[in-house]
């Protein structure tokens, strides 16, 4: 009975004392709590605020020097050949490629025509008046189901070809026919470069292959850290001193022997954490003047590092995922905010930080992107996810046109032969 009464006690006690919402024990958590809410988080990886800089600065380029790359092993096309009034001449359809998100997929150029292919994976070659040549499909009936994507790489009569569903193969740019196919363990996931007999090519477990051209065989294969989740970019190689250089999906940096295959050097640029992020994570196509590697990624990170040690030479902070231009001394480059930064190549001092979407309202611009540019004589094209071109001055950085080639997907702009081309779903639009 005694026991009986004790427990009522004490049930009563702690009812209206340690329960009860005006006891002191909640009013000293209700003190901690306020107390709590008065603690603001930093975040150290906060975005950026960009603004123009400098942006009345005119560059002399009376000296500028234009090339006619379409193809170049260290991605350094510079200022390219092209003094068109971008007005359409030309449009060369395919089969839309479906569920895509974006359209990085460059077309094989030639003089007399251009390679590219459709949503099942058939490769079309086009002549100049944007008929279809020939048409040769390689995969089959449950293969066109994946719908491949290809990327393409020309040696002399041949097109080396990877894809997004594990398989490489070549044949023949005059009649279309099979020289040799191969299937790899894994798809691919970069662009394709060539050194002598010898192509390479990341897959999507963050593997280099390198592979004979004449009949695909296996030379050797670099295996680098792998990520948890596949990345929605494309991986960048470079070729330069018997050195094949290149970047990974969580932001490695990788240079290998062409001949071995053996590891040289290599520089991690995201810490581990990056490797549960690596969905978000883009970084940009490589670039290299020979002495220097160069590069950025949407974590606000710009690099300029060493060719032969792989050490940093400096670090800026823009927020930039598409491949940077070179003109002399200077790199060009634009933010996913849509800002021209100009650059010392050097020392990596900003000189100029022009608004290409100052034409924009607030609310539409942070809803648009920057896909990717190219520089024609001394004018910038760059392409929008929105679906236009904007056409700025790169001495002035001023805004000239802005023209509209897609209500939907476009790629990022490619010039050859004096023409200027963009991909968009279902098409390929050439501009003189």
């Amino acid at each position: 009975m005694n026991k009986l009464i004790f427990t009522f006690i004490a049930l009563f006690f702690l009812n209206n004392c340690s329960f009860n919402e005006n006891s002191r024990i909640w009013k000293d958590k209700e003190k901690k709590l306020d107390s709590e809410k008065k603690i603001t988080k930093i975040d150290i990886k906060e975005k950026k605020v960009v603004s123009e800089f400098n942006e009345t600065a005119v560059i002399d380029l009376s000296s500028l020097k234009t090339s006619k790359k379409i193809i170049d092993n260290q991605n350094n096309f510079g200022s390219q050949y092209y003094k068109g009034d971008l007005k359409k001449i030309g449009n060369f359809k395919f089969s839309k490629l479906g569920e895509v998100n974006q359209l990085d997929f460059k077309p094989i150029f030639f003089k007399d025509g251009i390679i590219f292919f459709d949503k099942k994976g058939s490769i079309i070659r086009y002549n100049n008046n944007n008929k279809v040549v020939w048409k040769k499909n390689y995969y089959s009936k449950a293969e066109k189901k994946l719908k491949p994507r290809l990327n393409f790489l020309l040696d002399k009569e041949n097109l080396l070809v990877a894809d997004s569903i594990s398989k490489y193969y070549s044949i023949n740019i005059n009649s279309g026919e099979l020289n040799w196919s191969k299937n790899n363990i894994y798809p691919f996931n970069s662009e394709i470069k060539k050194y002598k007999d010898r192509i390479f090519v990341v897959d999507l477990k963050n593997t280099l292959r390198c592979y004979k051209i004449d009949d695909g065989s296996e030379c050797w294969k670099l295996q680098t850290e792998n990520s948890f989740t596949i990345s929605n970019i494309k991986n960048s190689l470079i070729i330069l001193n018997e050195n094949v250089i290149f970047s990974n999906s969580i932001g490695d940096i990788t240079a290998a022997e062409i001949e071995t295959g053996l590891i040289i050097w290599q520089l991690p640029t995201q810490t581990s954490s990056i490797i549960n992020e690596t969905y978000n994570f883009k970084v940009s196509k490589l670039v290299s003047d020979g002495n220097s590697i160069f590069f950025s990624n949407n974590k606000n990170e710009f690099y300029s590092i060493d060719l032969k040690t792989g050490s940093t030479n400096w670090i800026k902070e823009i927020n930039s995922n598409i491949m940077p231009i070179l003109v002399g001394n200077l790199i060009f480059t634009i933010s996913e905010e849509g800002y021209l930064y100009l650059l010392d190549k050097n020392k990596g001092n900003i000189i100029r930080v022009t608004d290409l979407y100052k034409n924009y309202k607030d609310k539409k611009r942070k809803n648009i992107n920057p896909i990717g540019f190219v520089i024609g004589n001394k004018k910038l094209f760059l392409t929008n996810s929105d679906g236009k071109i904007i056409i700025a001055g790169i001495e002035d950085g001023k805004i000239i046109k802005i023209e509209k080639v897609s209500g939907g997907l476009v790629s990022e702009p490619f010039i050859f032969n004096n023409n200027l081309y963009v991909v968009r779903n279902g098409s390929i639009v050439q501009y003189n």
